[in-house]
């Protein structure tokens, strides 16, 4: 009983933080959806118009359809990139530890501050080789909407990951070796050492990183905010952004929150699925 009651004794902070910083806005904002919240006034009950408004809102349409193309892409990319560094660095070779360090940092930099300094380097950079290499698709990089996904593309996989290859290389490392030495006994080549014994035993990995680099490209915004601020003309916009737009431009609360329920359950969905989905797997393995 003493040991229970001091675990509760310092769980409480934690538990009261996460009540009122999470469970109870989400809750207030549950509330606020069904009204017509302007952020000023009090609100008014206005039942389900506002989600009705949203499959009806051709803006919220588009940044949804472009986040998810952009999740995609930088999803598949990330996790390609952070295992093959992991696979990179756990081989015994002088200099894999600062590799390892290098690969990471990029991780450390603030959203915003590493998207103005990708802004610099698309703007004026890229502009300035392609000037020299008379190579006209080197610049105006942010001015198209093509070239935009593909920035945010990039300043994505750049951030994540050196992260992700830190959950692989965890898993990398924990395999018994006396498997690996076997199969190269039997014949089996590196490529097939990875896909029938490495892989398998590093799905718990796997749906990790598959998890967090889901949730957070879904969610982005600071990248989105300083890179392109969804232009030109709203067509690099993403949800985060829209949301937000209708919630502090347009001064539209309760709209803004009814977008951000259906963008929570779409995203809770997608995220259950794949935890299933890929823990399934690991029972296989």
């Amino acid at each position: 009983m003493n040991k229970k009651r001091w675990t509760y004794i310092f769980s409480a902070p934690v538990i009261i933080a996460l009540f009122v910083v999470v469970l109870l806005p989400f809750i207030f904002g549950i509330y606020y959806s069904f009204t017509d919240w302007d952020g000023v006034m009090d609100p008014a009950f206005v039942g389900w118009s506002n989600y009705l408004k949203v499959f009806q809102d051709p803006g919220f349409l588009s940044a949804l359809w472009f986040t998810i193309k952009f999740s995609v892409v930088a999803i598949v990319l990330i996790n390609i990139i952070g295992l093959s560094l992991a696979m990179l660095v756990t081989n015994r070779f002088k200099g894999a530890n600062i590799m390892r360090t290098i690969f990471f940092m990029p991780n450390l930099i603030g959203g915003l501050i590493l998207g103005f300094i990708w802004q610099f380097i698309f703007t004026e950079a890229f502009s300035a080789v392609g000037s020299a290499l008379h190579i006209a698709g080197l610049q105006d990089w942010l001015a198209t909407t093509n070239t935009g996904f593909w920035a945010l593309v990039i300043v994505m996989c750049w951030q994540m990951s050196g992260y992700i290859m830190v959950i692989y290389i965890s898993y990398l490392q924990g395999i018994d070796k006396e498997l690996i030495e076997a199969a190269s006994l039997d014949g089996a080549t590196k490529w097939q050492s990875f896909w029938r014994i490495k892989f398998p035993l590093i799905m718990p990995g796997f749906t990790v990183s598959l998890f967090m680099t889901l949730s957070n490209c879904f969610k982005l915004y600071d990248q989105n905010l300083s890179l392109t601020n969804g232009g030109p003309y709203n067509s690099t916009q993403m949800v985060a952004m829209n949301i937000y737009n209708s919630a502090f431009a347009d001064n539209k609360m309760g709209y803004a929150q009814a977008k951000a329920v259906i963008f929570f359950i779409f995203i809770a969905i997608i995220s259950l699925t794949q935890v299933y989905v890929t823990s399934r797997k690991e029972v296989e393995a």
